[in-house]
């Protein structure tokens, strides 16, 4: 595995795990970064832009900038990842930070934080990771209005305790 610092920011390689069946992240997409997978163990469900299809081990997937994915495992047994983002710009950082939250118990049962915790990684977040809907604009504009009410309930856009 290769860290953005080992790679001078170029790459993040990681080994995803998703155990037994896994639930459909929400739709997102990455604006200026792509992704490369590759399945080593297992079966992953990928839908791109609306298209589902299962990938298994040995299968690729090459997912651009701005496409919408979401992958899971409907396998019932344990799916190994390789995935590769580059740039790697901050994803570590965002991805420390949600799995930490997951960790903790502060998301809901689907891996999403709550309404204002999202408002602050999306403020943060937005040049690595976006939701689809809604629209960019309206969700800078709701996120903003709710992020004075996210501090004042104490929460943070990101958490040193979840650093590597």
């Amino acid at each position: 595995m290769k860290t953005a610092k080992e790679t001078g920011g170029q790459l993040l390689e990681i080994e995803s795990t998703y155990d037994n069946i896994s639930k459909e992240p929400a739709p997102h997409y990455h604006p200026y970064q792509e992704d490369n997978l590759v399945v080593l163990e297992g079966e992953l469900t990928a839908k791109i832009d609306g298209v589902v299809r299962v990938l298994t081990k040995g299968q690729t997937l090459d997912i651009l900038p701005n496409t919408v994915p979401s992958m899971w495992s409907s396998y019932g047994k344990k799916t190994i990842v390789n995935w590769k983002v580059s740039p790697a710009m901050d994803t570590e950082f965002f991805l420390e930070n949600t799995m930490g939250l997951a960790s903790d118990g502060k998301t809901d049962e689907a891996g999403m934080p709550g309404l204002l915790q999202v408002a602050l990684l999306a403020n943060i977040f937005s040049y690595i990771f976006r939701l689809s809907k809604p629209p960019y604009f309206i969700q800078k504009i709701v996120f903003s209005l709710l992020t004075p009410f996210a501090y004042f309930k104490g929460l943070k856009p990101f958490y040193e305790k979840y650093q590597n």
